[in-house]
């Protein structure tokens, strides 16, 4: 056995003359588990936010989503967007174009986002499943195009779920020059009718900015006819996604961009992301100022040891064996805090996980979720535990040889 790990094992356990090293010890270990345990509660309670806001996204972003690095808009029979789509493992492959409109019902008026989309649309994505209203998902009948408002949107228009006037969207034409004896000669305008239906993707992102609409009404009204702002992918069951999204990004080269979900909600989650590593950084100097109650016991600890430490040089132990014992403890001590945080801070998360003790509100329905969600990464466990193992070595290294350089030297002067 280690002797310098067994003589700090039998220091940290024993009783000590002083009592009140006994109680600084069990301090300490309190601090380094509380603050383990914030760090697990705090990184998991963001994982949770993340995954939730992914899942919300899931219903209306596709899986890949290939659009072009200069302009707005590409031909919709370019040969690399042709090789794309039929790609083995592509199950549905969706032709957007999406672009900003002025849309009036009655008295009101706001500016969207209209996004032309193919019959497909239900296909490619979980759209049905946020849809709320007598109707179904259909873009257009006949000659009707059908528009279906974000239920923001359309409580900001006051169309309700059924709208029995057409909404009224205008877009600025392309080319020619504006008659200043007839501006809205430099609009084109179209009309949507409602399907019945409104969607809620719970995000303000869309729920307030975007219509759903054909991709042949978004053609015609931004003069787009034969061209795509972007092709939406959804792969078929099985397939390997980052080999298949390798392999599309090496086909559209450096003309067209790949994104999967997250990289489409890049923004989003960069601030999740920034707002986690800011609580951690945070947390972690809470650490810090809990390992000074384990610089505390050690220092008592090292006073009050003074005569065992002439008694272990007598039977030949060596200054840096006599160092590493105070070592071995403070060590002891962080790890111990360190498992008894991760295990406790564990315990939260799952009964948070299993019965939502925490909730978001004083009343059930007023938010997304009733309670704080809560997802347990293994990748985050391993961070908290290192870094409480490398604060709380270091925080004890030099301390311990400071007050172990001069009870030596106390020491020696005696013999």
């Amino acid at each position: 056995m280690n002797f310098p790990f067994y003589i700090a094992r039998r220091y940290l356990f024993s009783k000590k003359s002083t009592n009140a090293i006994n109680v600084i010890s069990g301090i300490s270990v309190v601090g380094v588990a509380v603050a383990t345990m914030a760090l697990i509660v705090t990184l998991s309670v963001f994982n949770g936010f993340s995954d939730l806001i992914a899942t919300l996204f899931t219903a209306f972003d596709p899986q890949l989503k290939v659009e072009p690095v200069k302009g707005k808009t590409v031909p919709a029979d370019d040969p690399i967007l042709t090789e794309i789509r039929n790609l083995p493992q592509v199950e549905v492959a969706t032709e957007c174009v999406e672009d900003m409109a002025l849309v009036t019902y009655n008295t009101r008026q706001a500016m969207v986002t209209i996004k032309g989309v193919d019959d497909n649309f239900d296909q490619l994505t979980h759209i049905r499943e946020i849809l709320y209203g007598d109707g179904t998902f259909e873009l257009h009948a006949a000659d009707l195009q059908y528009g279906i408002l974000g239920i923001r949107l359309a409580e900001q228009l006051g169309t309700g779920f059924y709208f029995d006037t057409p909404l009224q969207v205008y877009a600025p034409r392309r080319e020619g020059q504006v008659d200043v004896n007839d501006p809205a000669d430099g609009f084109i305008q179209e009309e949507l009718y409602s399907p019945n239906v409104l969607f809620s993707v719970m995000q303000a992102k869309y729920d307030k900015n975007y219509i759903l609409t054909s991709v042949g009404f978004a053609r015609a009204l931004f003069d787009q006819q034969g061209m795509v702002s972007s092709l939406e992918l959804r792969l078929k069951a099985g397939s390997n996604f980052e080999s298949v999204k390798k392999e599309i990004k090496r086909i559209a080269g450096d003309k067209y961009t790949v994104k999967d979900r997250y990289e489409q909600q890049d923004d989003t989650f960069r601030i999740t992301k920034i707002e986690k590593f800011i609580a951690y950084i945070f947390l972690t100097f809470i650490l810090v100022v809990a390992c000074f109650n384990i610089i505390g016991s050690l220092s008592m600890l090292i006073i009050e040891k003074r005569d065992d430490v002439n008694t272990l040089r007598n039977l030949g132990a060596t200054d840096k064996q006599i160092t590493q014992i105070f070592l071995f403890e403070g060590r002891m001590i962080s790890v111990m805090g360190a498992i008894i945080g991760l295990l406790v801070g564990l315990l939260l998360c799952w009964i948070q996980q299993t019965f939502g003790v925490i909730a978001l509100g004083s009343s059930a329905g007023s938010f997304i979720v009733d309670a704080y969600p809560v997802s347990v990464h293994f990748s985050d466990i391993a961070l908290v535990f290192v870094t409480v193992l490398a604060v709380g070595f270091l925080s004890v290294w030099y301390p311990v040889h400071y007050f172990a350089k001069r009870l030596l030297k106390k020491s020696n002067r005696r013999e």
